[in-house]
């Protein structure tokens, strides 16, 4: 029979690797309890109308990078989530979330687009979503770009590294203008415009400013811009973003061409970019969504957010080359034969008890071949148990990794709980929690 492998563009995350997530995830969570985010967890799986409304049904997305399927039980048109903010917005409507109240919620999880696979751009791909339900702004606007200053900080990216451009797309009225002025201007220099920018002159218009296309982009470069078309109230939106961003210091560049992929998008938006990833340099993008509560069918909520991808993101800390910790084991714990491992059974649960990561060596096999696997392991200490350490209750410490230590490399006997407070000292641990002790 033929070998099963994984779906293209949907990856697996070995232990090699899933470290470097989950030291992610673990500072992501600990950086969005700083601003009060509450997670909310919203299905993988929607009614495809929910996506095709809030998204737009002439953007890339619905058109051609949807997973949509017939449910064969009952019918129903459902596609895998493609990003997050509808599906959110979908569930503060349902159980009237903002009643009385704005909402500061964030999300993590697996999102399904149908690309070509490339660096950077996955069929599943992962994203932190933060949401902010129920603010008019602009000051929500730049604390969301404060907060992802912020996380560049806390993660050891410097400003070096990214770049922020932000852009206003006005109210709906303001790109209405826009659009008539835009769509002139491209059909005068039609011809001159790449395949897709041509499809889209009649269907989004707007998407033609961010092609990819060098010549595109030439021609675009002197198009009108949106700027120009912004009501007094969009310009004082935009004036009072930046000045937040000026107040705290973080540079930014105006772009007038920066668009959305998606249609609920007004006002304020903005991307952090950076040059690691070649052509999907963006690694958090957001902005403005007012409308959008209003075309799923509910009562309209201001709103707006941003969302960032894990991949790109933990492949930017690699190009800038910032070491991740991988969380090792404190002891990993070998015994002679059968009967010390009863021994060294009690011993490992002595050793949890006190907050130590433990490895307990399982499969048998001679002292060598189990200090080895130690040694492999990345453990800090191997406890060693055979007969006389069980006779007389005790055990013999060796360190693996503290050689340069005078001393710290020899084999000493100790009582257990001697081998916790020395594991605690050597190991430059922190957290010792008073546990039971075999023997004295």
């Amino acid at each position: 029979m033929s070998k099963i492998q994984a779906i293209r563009g949907m990856n697996d995350v070995l232990p090699e690797e899933s470290y470097q997530w989950e030291w992610i995830e673990s500072a992501i969570r600990e950086w969005l309890a700083m601003f009060g985010y509450q997670n909310i967890r919203t299905p993988i799986l929607e009614n495809t109308d929910l996506f095709v409304r809030s998204i737009g049904t002439a953007t890339d997305i619905v058109e051609k990078e949807m997973y949509t399927f017939v449910d064969s039980l009952n019918g129903d048109s459902l596609t895998l989530r493609p990003e997050g903010t509808a599906s959110v917005v979908r569930a503060a409507i349902e159980h009237n979330m903002t009643y009385g109240k704005a909402r500061r919620l964030y999300y993590c999880g697996p999102m399904f687009r149908h690309e070509r696979p490339q660096k950077g751009r996955f069929r599943q791909f992962y994203q932190v979503g933060v949401e902010a339900l129920g603010f008019e702004g602009p000051d929500i606007d730049a604390e969301h770009v404060l907060m992802v200053a912020e996380l560049w900080r806390k993660l050891g990216i410097s400003s070096n590294g990214v770049r922020l451009e932000v852009n206003s797309l006005g109210s709906k009225d303001d790109r209405k203008k826009y659009h008539e002025s835009l769509v002139a201007f491209l059909k005068g220099c039609e011809q001159s415009l790449d395949e897709d920018s041509r499809r889209r002159i009649s269907t989004n218009p707007l998407r033609v400013l961010d092609s990819k296309n060098l010549q595109t982009q030439e021609i675009v470069a002197t198009a009108p811009k949106l700027l120009n078309f912004l009501s007094d109230e969009s310009v004082e939106k935009m004036e009072r973003f930046k000045q937040f961003l000026d107040r705290s210091g973080i540079p930014y560049v105006v772009n007038p061409n920066l668009v959305r992929g998606l249609d609920y998008y007004n006002d304020i938006v903005y991307e952090w970019k950076t040059e690691f990833l070649g052509a999907q340099g963006t690694i958090c993008a957001g902005g403005r969504y007012d409308v959008l509560a209003e075309q799923i069918g509910g009562k309209p909520i201001p709103a707006c957010g941003f969302a960032l991808g894990l991949e790109r993101v933990l492949a930017t800390l690699i190009s800038c080359e910032i070491e991740i910790p991988k969380e090792n084991p404190d002891v990993y714990l070998v015994s002679s034969d059968k009967t010390a491992q009863l021994y060294a059974w009690d011993v490992a649960k002595v050793l949890r008890d006190s907050n130590l990561k433990v490895v307990l060596h399982c499969g048998g096999g001679a002292l060598k071949s189990q200090m080895k696997k130690a040694d492999n392991s990345g453990a800090k200490f191997a406890i060693i148990i055979g007969d006389e350490e069980m006779a007389k209750k005790t055990i013999s410490l060796k360190s693996l990794r503290l050689a340069g230590i005078k001393g710290a490399s020899q084999q000493q006997e100790l009582s257990v709980h001697d081998a916790i407070k020395r594991i605690y000292e050597d190991g430059a641990l922190t957290k010792i929690t008073k546990s039971g002790m075999l023997g004295n």
